[in-house]
């Protein structure tokens, strides 16, 4: 049975993720701005899908607006997902996480953010928001894979 906080609450939020590889399989995390949710944690960067929006389209809009370049939703490669628990309270929500390896631009962080490449191995490091850390697990393993 739904809890009665979800039930009057049940919109399932989505929220994509970026992992951007360059030519060394090094990828792009951000670490999130000080006074916000997760301040001063790393993470990859993206954000919410607004309604109307596809999960491509909105991490490309995304990450013009957090890192100032320019990506195709022709070369991003859905590579895997982390949801939260649903316990009482929650608001649900999935985490897509999307590779890409070509992009337009030099990446820029936003304000109060910073921005660094990292070997896959290092990302497990970091201290990272919860749903990050099963992404950070399965980018390594796809890359590690690659070789």
């Amino acid at each position: 049975m739904e809890s009665p906080a979800l039930a009057a609450n049940p919109t399932l939020l989505i929220v994509v993720a970026l992992a951007l590889l360059d030519g060394a399989d090094r990828v792009l995390m951000q670490r999130r701005p000080e006074g916000r949710a997760h301040g001063g944690l790393w993470e990859f960067p993206g954000g919410k899908v607004e309604p109307g929006e596809g999960p491509a389209s909105a991490l490309v809009r995304e990450i013009a607006e957090e890192l100032s370049i320019t990506i195709d939703v022709a070369d991003l490669a859905p590579l895997t997902f982390a949801a939260n628990s649903e316990q009482e309270g929650t608001r649900p929500l999935v985490l897509l996480l999307y590779t890409c390896r070509c992009w337009e631009g030099v990446p820029v962080p936003e304000a109060g953010a910073e921005l660094q490449w990292l070997n896959a191995e290092a990302i497990s490091a970091l201290s990272m928001p919860p749903l990050d850390v099963p992404l950070a697990a399965a980018l390594q393993r796809h890359l590690k894979n690659r070789h």
